[in-house]
């Protein structure tokens, strides 16, 4: 491919698909494809999707009506201009996407985008192209390098993909079936991948994976090696100063991984830690294949081993058969963890999911005005734990300018933002903040000395 053509990526949902969507930006870098953020510019347009909600697909379907325009103006213009989906909702609709949306070139499923260039060559050649197949080979072999100057300009914190798929099989999700079973990634090779992201600037990274804390890629000893002792082996790597790991199943919260939040500095106080339901009868309807109990047990195990752990959680509300004595429960385990965040959704069926098919389906006014009160309790938690950070001093890491002049903006230990006056030569530092002030969102506060010793900030919320 002669002269640089501009790509336009678009990610919906999850880390995991920001994670991917830079990768298919450096897998065609080489193609001669230079990202814009203006997708009217752009000769390719990838919508890399998400299929764990029906309003997430059907979301894509609609940004799809405003790509086909953009379509049309570009052949007015006497420019081809290139649609792809690709990611969890293209691997599971496959042709159903070109049926539904005539303007897409290509459909490319989530283990295949490591094939982008010669995929987009075809669709070229030949006209509309589906590949949703599941390769024998690992796409993180044939993935290109990011440059320094690339990985730079995406800032100082990082998400690395070290586990894909999912053996859990709960009865709302279809990741075993859009991403696979469960697979980790070598050691060799995640090391070397946070090796260049630090070599470029990057002060923090997030270990990602469908079900993270199931991690058992090979190590160099050629045994496999857990979370915990990947976490341990990185923590000694020269410029990276934090670790974070999403998203954890309950079941997979061992004690060596907790012990690594009693003894790695490195590794953040903040987890997210999915329960779902607070009911047990939900809670084997789901086949999460953990009681309540089970769920407070880890929780007080990681607390004890790190008293200022700060946890969040997901949440559906409406799951098939779920009573008003069932949610209630689930208010409940709210007040009784203390979360200092969480993500809460109505329960929406998948189709190809063992949960579509259950009888006692709630109805839709019954989801939302759950929903409505779980995420109440949700925000009095989250506000009752920022609220105890007032007059604390905790490290943030400076990520990027604030909105305002002379403002910058960081993360504390426990990814609250915080806002500060402060110059901006302090983006890509840890500096200690001493937190004044809290708002919605944010933490607000004045550069200190030192972090003082952290109190314990668990337990209930108000």
């Amino acid at each position: 491919m002669t002269g640089s053509r501009k790509l336009y990526v678009k990610s919906f949902g999850c880390q995991m698909n920001v994670y991917d969507s830079q990768r298919m930006a450096d897998t065609l870098a080489p193609e001669g494809y230079v990202e814009t953020a203006a997708p009217e510019d752009a000769d390719l347009i990838i919508l890399n999707t998400c299929h764990i909600r029906e309003k997430a697909a059907e979301k894509v379907y609609s940004e799809l009506g405003r790509m086909r325009r953009l379509k049309e103006a570009a052949s007015a213009d006497g420019r081809n201009l290139l649609i792809a989906v690709a990611g969890c909702v293209a691997q599971a609709e496959g042709g159903e996407i070109v049926r539904r949306a005539p303007a897409v070139d290509l459909v490319v499923g989530s283990q295949n985008y490591h094939r982008l260039p010669q995929l987009i060559a075809r669709a070229e050649r030949e006209g509309r192209i589906v590949d949703t197949e599941f390769p024998l080979d690992d796409k993180f072999d044939h993935l290109a390098v990011p440059g320094r100057a690339a990985t730079r300009a995406r800032g100082v914190t990082a998400f690395v993909t070290v586990q894909e798929g999912c053996d859990k099989f709960c009865s709302f999700c279809v990741v075993p079936y859009t991403r696979g079973a469960e697979t980790s990634r070598a050691v060799e090779k995640i090391t070397a991948e946070v090796e260049r992201l630090a070599d470029a600037g990057v002060r923090e990274v997030t270990l990602i994976g469908q079900n993270v804390n199931a991690y058992h890629g090979e190590g160099p000893d050629g045994r496999a090696w857990s979370l915990a002792k990947l976490l341990t082996h990185l923590a000694r790597l020269s410029g990276i100063e934090r670790l974070r790991y999403t998203t954890s199943h309950p079941l997979d919260m061992s004690e060596d991984l907790i012990a690594a939040h009693r003894d790695l500095p490195a590794l953040m106080p903040q987890l997210h830690l999915p329960a779902q339901s607070g009911s047990d009868r939900i809670l084997a309807a789901m086949n999460r294949r953990h009681t309540r109990a089970d769920y407070v047990r880890v929780v007080s195990r990681l607390r004890k081993a790190r008293p200022d752990m700060a946890l969040t959680s997901d949440f559906i509300v409406g799951f098939p058969g779920e009573s008003d004595n069932d949610f209630a429960a689930t208010l409940g385990l709210v007040g009784e963890i203390g979360y200092a965040g969480a993500f809460s959704f109505k329960y929406s069926p998948r189709p190809g999911t063992p949960g579509a098919d259950m009888d006692a389906q709630v109805d839709e006014a019954a989801k939302s005005g759950r929903l409505h009160r779980l995420q109440e309790a949700i925000d009095r938690n989250q506000a009752a734990f920022n609220r105890r950070c007032i007059g604390r001093t905790l490290s943030v890491l400076f990520e990027k300018p604030g909105r305002h002049d002379g403002q910058i903006v960081g993360r504390s230990p426990y990814l609250q933002p915080v806002q500060i006056e402060a110059p901006a030569s302090l983006i890509g530092e840890i500096a200690a903040v001493t937190v004044t002030d809290v708002g919605s969102n944010s933490l607000f506060g004045a550069l200190a000395q030192k972090p003082s010793q952290v109190p314990v900030l668990a337990g209930a919320g108000a």
